[in-house]
């Protein structure tokens, strides 16, 4: 049995206020959202989930003027980037004040924030009155959600309701970016591009590591070297003439390509190339490849520019999960 999927902001910001756990449309992908200051109720997100508690959350506030509660200091640096990409897919990780329980951000001293740049989900913080923190709305480590259909088949009856925002428009998780250190670090790969973060701010570094240190708590989610992975083995490869016919066995590619006869299904993002079209359709399309029953996925790397980062970011996580 599936929890109830509506559009009713109301009573979704009622069960946030109540303690409840309710999964709502962003414009990256659906969030599975509860009252960031209530351990209790964050601690369920956890839970269904099977999330592990070393993982932080973001926090999702209404407006740049919510953060005053939620951190000790705003650098300049921060109020520049508030002011060109918020609302936006860009979360912030700030030094936390005490009103954060410890459970949100892992037992670190910072928590991770944005203001998502959708009108249903800006509605519900408000109506809710509290900062909401939301994971994606699906069990750990597996494909996002990007449509309430897909919340519901992932998760059931185990959460309290389905605020309906319609089919994501950015397709993939937030960028974030550290900013309680001596120098901006982008830890994730996402919907702000890193052209576009360096065109306001100037450079910024990147984590040395490919992947955290899995026994400890992560300095942002998404880093953990499994994510994002569908059931059905994916695979990352350089050229389609390496690869032998196999039977049973799916494609994910950017542009049309030749000799897609040779797989039993193909997933073409974007006609055109188009990076931000291929990010909107990006988990749909793993999703639909992943229904299909197939032996494997193969997955053709994307350009390393733009938002193309971010989802081979998504392809090298889903792919370790072979």
């Amino acid at each position: 049995m599936n929890c109830s999927i509506g559009t009713d902001g109301e009573r979704a910001a009622a069960l946030i206020r109540g303690g409840g756990v309710v999964a709502f449309g962003t414009e990256t992908v659906y969030g599975l959202g509860a009252n960031a200051f209530d351990a209790s109720a964050v601690a369920r997100v956890f839970d269904v989930k099977a999330r592990p508690r070393l993982d932080p959350l973001i926090v999702h506030v209404a407006e740049r003027g919510d953060l005053e509660r939620l951190t000790t200091h705003i650098p300049a640096t921060a109020e520049r980037l508030a002011e060109h990409f918020w609302p936006g897919p860009l979360t912030l990780v700030l030094q936390k004040s005490d009103d954060v329980p410890d459970l949100v951000t892992a037992g670190l001293p910072t928590v991770a924030v944005r203001v998502p740049d959708h009108q249903l989900a800006r509605q519900l913080i408000v109506l809710a009155g509290v900062p909401i923190a939301a994971p994606s709305a699906n069990r750990f480590g597996e494909v996002s959600p990007t449509t309430a259909a897909h919340v519901s088949q992932q998760l059931g009856d185990r959460i309290d309701y389905i605020l309906d925002g319609g089919p994501c428009g950015v397709g993939v998780e937030s960028t974030v970016l550290h900013l309680a250190g001596d120098h901006p670090l982008l830890l994730r790969p996402g919907g702000v591009t890193q052209e576009e973060i360096e065109s306001v701010i100037g450079p910024v570094q990147r984590p040395v590591a490919a992947a955290s240190d899995p026994s400890g708590p992560q300095m942002s989610p998404g880093l953990l070297s499994r994510h994002y992975a569908p059931r059905t083995p994916l695979r990352i490869i350089a050229d389609l003439s390496d690869v032998p016919p196999e039977p049973c066995t799916g494609l994910l590619t950017l542009r049309p390509v030749t000799a897609s006869e040779r797989f039993a299904a193909v997933e073409v993002l974007s006609e055109q190339g188009d990076l931000r079209e291929a990010a909107a359709n990006f988990y749909a399309a793993v999703r639909r490849l992943d229904d299909r029953g197939l032996k494997r996925i193969m997955a053709l790397p994307f350009p390393e520019e733009g938002l193309g980062r971010a989802l081979n970011d998504r392809l090298r996580r889903a792919a370790c999960a072979e």
